[in-house]
């Protein structure tokens, strides 16, 4: 089978099933019962997943929902290899690599008896590409279906996506957690405040800044799942608090990627039977830049910043060492599509003499007219988020080694995506996790000219051209080479700097089974049907 090549992909019903039960453990091994307890780190902007770009929205609000197609729970690396059904039995691509045909699974019904159809597939996507550009408040990942020019059925159970061109990683970014189906006949008012799915579990209660409570689907289409009786989430705004109550078995099961390095230590000693799982989380950490606020106007200005920059220092006092410096394409041995070490070291301010570097940093700053005497005034601004603040207050320290006068300004978690949007920034630290290791999620999406993530509006002829020709491409090693192109004219237009790739801790506690962390993306893996607790 090809992955990338315009081959028609087949999974039959029977194969489907081994797919769903592949790599559980005996059914006679789990135990049903029991709430799964887990916090969450802070508010999130609403229970839509569709609409939001947080992690925050996406870890409680996924088992909700199902998707068309998914990535194995039980593997730990999501690719094209790992995709399995969910609502669809079955996929077949044509042979121009422009219609995907999905049979779909019937039997399934909504959370409120309603029965689910292909309607609803041509619904959601009818929303996600425009067509019913009311439903949706924001629509973060619009550019991931810019080649989507309609949705058919034939019949109430089998829906066709036409393209206008080829898109191999449309069937990946269908599988996201970023992907859900979403029901017909509720409005996109409801999907905020008290979202309707078909999956394994029931959206009860949601209590702003305080919990999320979900319960079992009684009626869920895979029979026997899930095992839990509900998940409850407690929205705790402090890591030391939340850590301490997760070390106290408050929690089953910490946020995702909440544990740092150093914290890992501590966990581990306070909690020794418990289990903590340091992985790459495929969100790299990045500067924003205004260009539309002088002086930030000034190419010589923002690469002033980005000469500034001593990665390893992020690197080793966030991650304790075990991050990876890279450019917006998440690293090797995990990522796919990662630059050689060899080829990121040649790209501006990616050179290991990082004192040179913000030398000519400080050059590019007097030749401007700033001084140690005559710093510029900056307010950099950054999510009340830990995993935002850590590196934010050491980037507020490089900047102004080299005659910046920076302070940190913190915005409140459940605003922070909507500043963004607006623009409503100078100078931003922000990370950019977009659910899949493929350049049409994460390069589309920050710097097309069309897409509503590109935060800072970054738009040219050029790398808009280089974008569409790397989507199309089947061949894995032409894409990469493309990818690397567009990678070093970011770099040398000092378009969003990306800091360094994160790798960070997630714990839980020996007595929670079935789960399996994924290593690529911290996106995919919250459906909890699999996990069952052994108390």
């Amino acid at each position: 089978m090809r992955l990338h090549g315009r081959a028609v992909v087949r999974i039959g019903t029977a194969a489907s099933l081994a797919l769903l039960v592949g790599g559980i453990a005996p059914v006679a091994a789990q135990k049903s019962g029991g709430t799964l307890r887990i916090y969450n780190t802070s508010q999130p902007p609403s229970a839509s997943i569709h609409e939001e770009s947080t992690i925050a929205t996406n870890m409680p609000f996924m088992a909700v929902f199902n998707n068309l197609v998914r990535f194995d729970a039980m593997k730990p690396r999501g690719g094209f290899d790992t995709i399995v059904p969910e609502l669809a039995e079955s996929w077949a691509w044509d042979d121009a690599g422009t219609k995907l045909t999905f049979k779909l699974r019937s039997g399934v019904n909504w959370h409120d008896g309603k029965p689910f159809t292909g309607k609803d597939v041509q619904c959601t996507w009818q929303r996600l590409n425009g067509t019913d550009a009311e439903y949706l408040r924001r629509n973060p990942r619009a550019i991931w279906y810019e080649n989507l020019k309609e949705v058919t059925l034939n019949g109430d159970y089998e829906v066709t996506f036409h393209l206008t061109k080829p898109q191999p990683s449309l069937l990946p970014m269908l599988a996201s957690g970023l992907s859900p189906v979403y029901p017909c006949h509720v409005s996109g008012r409801d999907m905020r405040t008290k979202p309707i799915g078909t999956g394994p579990f029931k959206f009860v209660e949601f209590k702003s800044h305080a919990s999320i409570t979900l319960a079992r689907n009684p009626d869920y289409w895979k029979k026997g799942l899930p095992y839990l009786d509900a998940i409850e989430w407690r929205i705790i705004t402090s890591r030391s608090t939340r850590v301490l109550a997760f070390v106290a078995g408050e929690f089953d099961m910490t946020f995702v990627a909440d544990i740092t390095v150093p914290l890992m230590k501590d966990v581990m000693a306070q909690a020794p039977t418990a289990s903590c799982h340091l992985v790459p989380t495929n969100v790299p950490v990045n500067v924003l830049v205004n260009r539309d606020r002088p002086p930030f106007d000034n190419v010589q200005l923002r690469r002033a910043m980005a000469l500034a920059l001593d990665r390893q220092a992020y690197i080793d006092i966030v991650s304790g060492g075990k991050s990876s410096i890279a450019g917006n394409m998440m690293p090797p041995p995990e990522g796919l599509w990662g630059m050689p070490h060899e080829m990121l070291v040649k790209l501006p301010s990616y050179s290991p003499d990082v004192a040179a570097q913000q030398a000519d940093a400080r050059k590019i700053m007097q030749g401007l007219g700033y001084s140690p005497t005559n710093r510029l005034k900056l307010r950099v601004s950054t999510r009340d988020f830990a995993t935002y603040r850590d590196p934010a207050v050491i980037f507020v320290d490089q900047l102004n080694k080299v005659h910046f006068d920076a302070e940190l300004e913190v915005i409140e978690s459940s605003i922070w995506h909507n500043r963004l949007t607006k623009k409503d920034y100078t100078v931003a630290l922000n990370t950019s996790g977009v659910g899949i290791d493929d350049p049409d999620a994460v390069l589309k999406g920050a710097y097309a000219c069309n897409s509503e993530a590109n935060y800072t509006q970054y738009c040219t002829p050029l790398v808009d051209k280089l974008l569409a020709e790397q989507s199309q491409q089947a061949d894995v090693d032409k894409r990469k080479a493309i990818v690397w192109e567009i990678e070093r004219v970011l770099a040398e237009d000092v378009a969003r700097p990306i800091i360094y790739h994160n790798r960070s801790g997630t714990c839980w506690h020996a007595y929670l089974k079935g789960y399996v962390l994924h290593e690529n993306s911290i996106y995919n893996n919250w459906r909890f049907e699999d996990v069952w607790l052994d108390k």
